[in-house]
């Protein structure tokens, strides 16, 4: 059987490990938007993981049983193990799981901003501080050292190279109402805006809930959008990906051809939206297969915050696979992202996603805010990596065409695509992971249409958390009760 081919020659490098990992942005974001937004000090804003990581906290059953099932890769690096398997063996459910290196490393960028306070630096100065701590100061020096270490790629000359930037949401408009997106990097902003402007031609809401058409419409239409997306999509350093003609109205007119109301379709390939866009020609791309080609699963949490004033955030974050690399890095008690493993990289020659060095890697993060003739209406995200943006497709379907509150409109059953290899591969095997919830009438009529369907547990797919404002100002949160979450105002 064909094997992972990647630069290193080792099958499951690009997996876990140590050349599995890209420099990470997360906490450069942090500072950026604290810089920018943000009125407290990092040690105030630090203090609650800090607590946790020291003192520790009830270990959730599904944690537990997540790194029980990782057990044999995570004993392979012995620092995680050290965390992970302490005395050789997973930590049981409801134990308290602590990580002290994780403490010290938090605590050291608090005391770093608070020196710099002490110092006379201002809070931009001081924030900066923290920042350069972490990306060439003691503990960049920690990460490169432990790299070097264990035969890892990673230097010190990429973390200082490392810079947070801010880019222009993707975004459309659906129904009258303005979707925004994260943006290019992330691939899941252009997919969800495609879906929701593949499906604008239809009359959703006139189509009954207890039908298979409404499903029906709404697999073609991530069909088509993943077919597109998964086409041109890459760091826009690297390549004119053809954004405009993605999101034009005429382009998703074209597109939507494809959709057969009465029959599933064959996954397609990208469509050519020169007419829409010129950036497209020079986008287009020939590429030959190379070794496995399968995407891999991930690891994601999001949350959704409206303050006081009425400011709003959707945050979506990841460490890409279920533990990231798996690798903890030397003594600082953080796991960095495997953002090399297939899916958010492309196992093609010549796709503009194909690994290179200093490309930054697709991972599917997708908060998204929407707002109505510019006052806020919904502001979201979810987990669920290739999932993350047919969960929310169908999340605003609920909430905007089928009018649902926002807790029904997250704990309405959900499907699912998934590609055999993958969503790079025009033809591609589709199935669709179904909730069990499903009312059986629908699950035939799809099956009828020509849909694979496979069902899974009742609660399985995505994890949605999420605030809805209604026309008097009136906030109302969601959660997903498919995972840990939950929703509390004050």
């Amino acid at each position: 059987a064909p094997r992972l081919l990647d630069p290193t020659g080792d099958p499951a490098a690009l997996n876990h490990g140590p050349k599995a990992l890209t420099v990470p942005g997360a906490f450069g974001g942090w500072i950026a938007i604290a810089r920018r937004f943000g009125k407290l000090p990092l040690a105030t804003l630090l203090e609650p993981a800090i607590g946790y990581a020291r003192d520790g906290h009830p270990l959730d059953p599904s944690i537990a049983m997540f790194i029980a099932r990782a057990q044999k890769t995570l004993a392979l690096y012995p620092t995680s193990a050290a965390l992970f398997l302490p005395g050789g063996q997973p930590p049981a459910p409801r134990s308290i799981f602590r990580n002290p290196d994780l403490a010290r490393t938090l605590q050291s960028l608090a005391d770093a901003e608070t020196q710099a306070l002490k110092g006379g630096a201002d809070r931009d100065r001081a924030l900066q501080a923290a920042y350069d701590y972490f990306y060439t100061g003691p503990i960049a020096q920690e990460f490169a050292r432990f790299s070097t270490e264990v035969g890892g790629w990673l230097r010190l000359d990429d973390l200082k190279a490392y810079q947070p930037r801010w880019a222009e949401p993707v975004t459309t408009n659906y129904r009258g109402l303005d979707v925004y997106v994260s943006p290019l990097t992330s691939r899941t902003g252009l997919e969800l805006c495609e879906q929701l402007n593949l499906v604008e031609g239809f009359d959703l809401s006139a189509l009954p809930a207890d039908g298979p058409q409404l499903t029906h419409l709404l697999i073609e239409a991530i069909k088509v959008a993943k077919a597109d997306v998964y086409k041109y999509a890459a760091d826009p350093r690297f390549a004119k990906t053809p954004v405009e003609g993605l999101l034009s109205k005429a382009f998703a007119a074209e597109r939507r051809k494809l959709i057969d109301p009465a029959k599933a379709g064959v996954y397609p390939e990208g469509g050519n939206a020169a007419a829409a866009s010129a950036m497209l020609e020079r986008a287009r791309m020939q590429f030959a297969a190379r070794g496995d080609e399968r995407t891999q699963g991930g690891d994601t949490t999001s949350l959704s915050a409206v303050d006081a004033d009425g400011n709003a955030i959707a945050v979506t974050t990841t460490i890409g696979g279920g533990f990231g690399t798996f690798l903890v890095m030397g003594n600082t008690g953080i796991l960095f992202n495997n953002g090399l493993r297939l899916g958010s990289t492309a196992p093609y020659d010549g796709h503009p996603n194909k690994v290179a060095p200093g490309k930054i890697a697709l991972l599917g993060n997708g908060p998204t805010i929407v707002l109505d003739k510019g006052r806020l209406k919904l502001v979201f995200g979810s987990p669920g990596g290739e999932t993350i943006g047919q969960t929310q497709f169908q999340f605003l379907v609920n909430a905007i065409d089928r009018g649902m509150p926002i807790q029904a409109a997250i704990e309405a059953p959900r499907f699912a695509l998934d590609a055999e290899p993958n969503f790079y591969k025009p033809g591609a095997a589709i199935t669709v992971q179904a909730e069990g919830r499903f009312a059986e009438p629908v699950l035939a009529g799809l099956a009828a249409m020509g849909h694979r369907i496979e069902k899974v547990g009742p609660y399985a797919i995505g994890s949605v958390q999420g605030i809805m404002v209604d026309p008097s100002g009136a906030r109302m949160g969601g959660a997903d009760p498919r995972r840990m979450g939950y929703a509390v105002g004050y």
